[in-house]
């Protein structure tokens, strides 16, 4: 066998080297201390030192029927002296209310009892100087006293309007759902009064509507504009003159003064049942209630 010569293979001369660049090292950390598990036969078991909670086994024990028996009247006594306490608050509530409401009604009605007697003396003398009227126009126009007849014209052209105090009255009618209120008694001294106090108004709008179309048509007529504006003054300075005035326009305004004169006296007597139905209504309330 040929033995061959294994001949060493140098690099040629000139030839480059490679060269290979290493990683730089990452800087060294703290050395951590390796944990080494104890042995299996002294580990301690998972279940030692552990606390165990137990429920506490209670016994229920049955009560006496006697026991139940009283904690239900307990339950119910407080439910009862809740439900006391609290009527007793609301009518402590409802009493102040009840006064105040009262006590303004009796201020109202004492300022409309005021009212309504100076409304009565004022139309008690529209009366009488409506029939003072009526009774100089049946004479002949030659023996009338014209400048006394042009007086009593103005007078009979006057009215006194009622306006009634209707606040308390008001507020009691929204409240009569209040035991203390809501008595027949009280409810029909309210109707009265309103009843009677929308007839006067009625009769005071009648009277307007008079005034208007029987005693203006004659002072514009016949009245000079020195006696039309002297009649209403505070110091009248009348004259008997006046235009165009016959005896048949003196015969006319006598009929028309019927109408006035029913009407006037009509207004007197609602003034009347008005006031009545306030004094009533006024002793009621301070019998009953006491406000003050």
């Amino acid at each position: 066998m040929n033995k061959t010569n294994k001949k060493s293979i140098k690099p040629e001369t000139g030839a480059k080297e490679k060269t290979v660049k290493s990683k730089p090292k990452a800087a060294p950390g703290p050395i951590q201390p390796e944990l080494k598990e104890p042995p299996i036969g002294t580990r301690p078991a998972q279940t030692e030192n552990m606390e165990v909670h137990h429920h506490p086994q209670l016994e229920h024990k049955h009560k006496p029927w006697k026991e139940y028996l009283l904690e239900g009247f307990m339950i119910f006594i407080a439910v009862m002296m809740g439900f006391v306490a609290e009527n007793i608050r609301e009518d402590i509530t409802n009493n102040e209310h009840v006064k105040q409401l009262t006590t303004q009604l009796m201020r109202d009605l004492k300022t409309d009892t005021i009212q309504l007697n100076g409304i009565r003396k004022f139309e008690t003398g529209i009366v009488n100087n409506n029939d003072s009227l009526f009774k100089l126009l049946q004479k002949p126009l030659g023996k009338i006293d014209l400048k006394k007849m042009q007086q009593l014209i103005a007078d009979s052209h006057s009215i006194y309007l009622f306006h009634p105090s209707m606040g308390a009255i008001g507020a009691i009618k929204n409240e009569l759902h209040l035991k203390q209120l809501g008595n027949p008694r009280m409810i029909a001294f309210i109707a009265d009064y309103e009843r009677h106090i929308e007839l006067q108004r009625t009769i005071q709008d009648i009277t307007l509507q008079y005034q208007r179309n029987y005693l203006d048509p004659f002072l514009c007529l016949h009245f000079t504009p020195a006696n039309f504006d002297s009649a209403f003054s505070d110091h009248p300075a009348l004259t008997t003159e006046m235009r165009n005035l016959t005896q048949a326009d003196l015969t006319q305004l006598a009929a028309d003064m019927v109408l006035v004169r029913i009407n006037t006296r009509e207004l007197l007597r609602d003034s009347r049942y008005t006031l009545d139905d306030a004094v009533k209504m006024l002793k009621y309330v301070k019998e009953q209630y006491h406000p003050e």
